[in-house]
Formats: C-alpha cells, sequence, structure tokens
C-alpha cells in the first residue's frame, strides 16, 4: 500500500489573537512552505484544548477539520524553537509546533520552524506524517 502524506498545521496565540491573527499566521504558513505543496494542501488544523475555539472558527471558515491536543502533552514534545515565553507559559519551546507534531502522530517531522503572524499574536507551524493507504488521515 501507498502511504498518503497527512498535513497538519499546529497553531499557538497569545488570549489577545483574533480570527484575523490565525487567518494570516495561516496563509503566510502556506506561503512559506509552499513547496509542501507537491503533496497536497494541508488537511488538518490543530490546537490545545484550551485554545481550541478561534481555532474551530478558522476552520470552519476554511472548511478544514480541527484536531485537539491534551494540554498536559505539550511539555513532552521536543520543538525546534525555543521560546522563553513559551517555555514558562506552556512547558514548551513552541506551541504550535508541539501542538502540529502531536496532532501528527509518532512518526511526524516539522516542515521547518514555527511562522508568527504579522500582529505577533499567534504562531502557526506545519507538521507532515506518512498514513497507510486505506487508513482514515
Amino acid at each position: 500500500m501507498k502511504p498518503s502524506t497527512l498535513r497538519i498545521a499546529g497553531f499557538g496565540f497569545r488570549s489577545e489573537a483574533t480570527l484575523e491573527s490565525l487567518v494570516q499566521a495561516l496563509d503566510q504558513l502556506i506561503e512559506q512552505y509552499g513547496a509542501v505543496y507537491k503533496y497536497g494542501s494541508i488537511n488538518r488544523l490543530a490546537a490545545a484544548s484550551s485554545m481550541l475555539p478561534l481555532v474551530e472558527e478558522l476552520g470552519r471558515l476554511r472548511n478544514i477539520e480541527v484536531i485537539a491536543v491534551a494540554d498536559a502533552e505539550l511539555s513532552t514534545v521536543t520543538t525546534l524553537t525555543h521560546s522563553t515565553q513559551s517555555l514558562q507559559a506552556r512547558g514548551t519551546g513552541s506551541v504550535a509546533e508541539a501542538v502540529a507534531l502531536l496532532a501528527a502522530g509518532s512518526n511526524a517531522r516539522l516542515v521547518g520552524p514555527r511562522i508568527i503572524s504579522t500582529d505577533r499574536q499567534a504562531t502557526a507551524a506545519l507538521a507532515l506524517s506518512e498514513v497507510p493507504e486505506g487508513t482514515t488521515e
């Protein structure tokens, strides 16, 4: 069986972030990592459970399914970015990177470090993982 690629955009953001902050971060992520689109478009968005409502709103806007990950799991993931603020607040170097990796599964890899929205209120990261054909993505 040929595997398909699962493409998860994970988000982290400040409480002041707006839907526009997330839209901008997602668009910037797509622009920066456009080369991954040879595998297809992003097929899931992800957020920590405590941050889910705003990402669900983005999912409805873009018609993309949203996955929640447990906040307690964020500190179990090694990220490319090591933000002091994120480490103090959430126990991980990058919420967006940790969320993307957790949602994409144990064999996931980040395409690159997280990006920061223009207003600096949101971050987004892209993780890829292979899903065996015939299984549900």
